[in-house]
């Protein structure tokens, strides 16, 4: 007896597997087409869904994408990225507040990103004191967003003191444009 049942419940099984019914599988095309099925024909005669087309699938924002990063979007207060200081100072003003309020809004979002802060200062002074200054800047960065909650471990302070001028030029605007701390990104 078992020398015959096992035979035949195993071609049983095959051909079980090798049929296919009626009825067709929906798929939803959330792209704004209609629902489809695409089919196409098996050897047997008969058809198999093979899924959707792939129409109506660009202008989708992806993952990664750089247009939905708000760090890049030019409206977004992220956009900003430096704190300019008065001559021969490391106090930050009220008015960086905003702008510093959104990058630790951020940080706090993404606990996994870091940011260096990159105090300069303008070439008057010794290279010594500018690298100094340039340091008690980034560190008033770091302290202004650390009581915004932001966790030290997502902060580096460093300072390039005159090595990285913004503007070259001997003028006043331009000692005003070098005198900075610039927020920079770990994954920029």
């Amino acid at each position: 007896m078992n020398k015959i049942f096992w035979p035949v419940l195993f071609a049983l099984t095959l051909s079980a597997c090798g049929t296919t019914g009626g009825t067709q599988a929906t798929v939803e095309d959330r792209t704004g087409g209609s629902t489809t099925a695409a089919t196409t024909a098996t050897p047997a005669g008969g058809t198999e869904s093979t899924g959707v087309s792939g129409a109506g699938v660009t202008g989708t924002a992806l993952a990664g994408d750089a247009s939905a990063d708000p760090r890049k979007n030019p409206a977004s207060p992220l956009s900003k990225r430096s704190v300019f200081f008065d001559f021969d100072s490391f106090v930050v003003k009220d008015e960086y507040r905003p702008m510093l309020e959104a990058h630790a809004g951020y940080l706090l979002s993404k606990r996994d990103a870091r940011v260096i802060l990159q105090g300069n200062a303008d070439e008057r002074g010794s290279r010594e004191y500018n690298l100094a200054l340039g340091q008690k800047r980034a560190e008033a960065v770091r302290k202004a967003l650390a009581v915004l909650g932001v966790s030290d471990a997502q902060m580096e302070a460093i300072s390039f003191g005159e090595e990285k001028p913004r503007n070259e030029a001997d003028t006043e605007a331009a000692y005003a444009e070098n005198r900075r701390t610039d927020v920079v990104y770990g994954d920029e």
